[in-house]
């Protein structure tokens, strides 16, 4: 089985060239991952030079603030048409319903077709050391497991969730949500800054619907190698 269309690759680069030659050389892939390095470099104008190639791509901007602000925030990249897009769940349950009712809304009235809405849970460069400092009480997944039930009652598609807490979200939240996993490396790959990590085969054993892989991808010597490689090892 080809398990390509389970991942996502990250393109970690603020040079459109280079973006657009990776969503070139790398193929069949679920999307391409672009973020806040890249919109702010780039700006829609970047983005619409990547989907014009008629790839998806899952659009990571994040965003977090007060509802009407990040209502009007995703009203305006919704014309990219992106596949996905990403809000912080400890935005609260105001800030999550109020972004997936204007998307729906704005993409009925425009007929768009409805982007996938994510939450994002506790980041991946954060670990049990950082909560204190954060004023958050208890583990890394009692504070995940807070943030899937959020996201979910708020009526999102789904989390962007380490797979270290991917069985516990799907014993607590079943499979209500769809679940993205960052922070993964293939057997022998650099940690980088990533702090819970764990390997393909293991996140799309635990539940993972989708992969965000970069750099073992993008920055080896031959791009496409290394995704079928990361394919066989699922």
């Amino acid at each position: 089985m080809d398990f390509k269309n389970k991942i996502i690759v990250a393109i970690d680069t603020i040079d459109s060239d280079n973006a657009l030659r990776l969503t070139k050389i790398i193929p069949d892939v679920a999307a391409f991952k672009l973020g806040l390095e890249y919109f702010c470099s780039n700006g829609p104008e970047g983005i619409k030079l990547i989907s014009d190639t008629g790839v998806k791509i899952f659009l990571d901007l994040k965003f977090h603030d007060i509802p009407n602000t990040v209502a009007g925030a995703i009203k305006a990249i919704l014309n990219l048409q992106p596949y996905m897009i990403t809000v912080h769940t400890s935005g609260g349950y105001n800030m999550l319903r109020k972004a997936n009712e204007i998307v729906t809304e704005y993409c009925l009235v425009q007929s768009l077709k409805r982007p996938l809405i994510l939450g994002v849970s506790v980041l991946t460069s954060i670990d049990k050391n950082d909560l204190p400092s954060l004023g958050i009480k208890g583990t890394v997944e009692d504070q995940v497991i807070r943030l899937a039930k959020l996201a979910n009652d708020a009526g999102l598609d789904g989390l962007v969730s380490s797979a270290k807490e991917l069985k516990i979200i799907r014993k607590e939240i079943g499979h209500d949500l769809l679940l993205v996993t960052p922070g993964i490396r293939p057997f022998g790959g650099e940690i980088n800054d990533q702090k819970r990590i764990v390997t393909p085969s293991q996140a799309i054993n635990d539940g993972a619907n989708f992969l965000v892989i970069g750099r073992p991808i993008t920055a080896s010597k031959d791009p496409r190698k290394s995704l079928e490689a990361i394919s066989k090892e699922i």
